[in-house]
């Protein structure tokens, strides 16, 4: 059972990863983006309801059978927008919330995979409760399937780095949405470096985020 765990959760918790900052502690390492957004515009709070990361990792090759999948919740977040277009944002991830969907019909395995991801081994929640992304710079684009290119800085396990997301983001009648691409991080650079014995399966460095959030114009 042990075994098959731990090939189970490996993966999981990658791309879990996704996403982002500690209340507890301040940044252990960083290299991110000049914040050049701003707060002045209409304010708009994060629907926490309707908005999610979705992680997926992989197992020795990158395919849909050696993959494993899964969410996190947010716990907050806010967005601006300026003269009707998005202008600066930052979402909070609750880690505490990460699950794996792959595994929600096997209640025992799904417990012990969550349970795992959770510890020292992968995201130490006790000690980073939270992983966070702060959009630093919105650009709009004029080609291919996405509307918009983020800038911004993830930070997951007190470690920050930039990342740039392609998204469909619409702002109307009160209401912001922000969808991005699947993304790939390396998960390693995130401080989650656990691997399996090899028995089990090699674990690709790369996860595979994506993030929704929905947010609702302050009244």
């Amino acid at each position: 059972m042990r075994k098959k765990l731990f090939s189970l959760a490996i993966p999981a918790l990658f791309a879990a990863a996704v996403v982002i900052s500690c209340k507890k502690d301040k940044p252990l390492t960083s290299e991110s983006n000049e914040v050049t957004t701003t707060k002045e515009g209409s304010q708009y709070t994060l629907d926490t309801l309707n908005s999610k990361v979705e992680w997926k990792g992989y197992k020795v090759f990158k395919t849909e059978n050696t993959s494993h999948f899964g969410t996190i919740r947010f716990e907050s977040g806010d967005v601006t927008v300026k003269d009707g277009k998005l202008e600066s944002g930052k979402f909070v991830a609750d880690m505490n919330s990460l699950t794996s969907e792959d595994l929600k019909d096997s209640p025992e395995d799904l417990a012990k995979l969550n349970g795992h991801l959770k510890s020292g081994d992968f995201f130490e929640v006790e000690k980073f409760p939270t992983a966070s992304y702060e959009i630093t710079k919105v650009t709009p684009a004029t080609e291919g399937d996405y509307n918009t290119l983020l800038d911004g800085n993830l930070t997951i396990k007190g470690i920050t780095k930039p990342v740039q997301f392609k998204a469909n983001v619409s702002v109307k009648e009160g209401e912001v949405s922000v969808a991005t691409e699947p993304k790939d991080i390396k998960r390693e650079e995130f401080g989650v470096k656990f691997q399996a014995p090899a028995e089990n399966g090699v674990i690709k460095d790369e996860v595979t985020l994506q993030i929704s959030v929905k947010a609702l114009e302050k009244k």
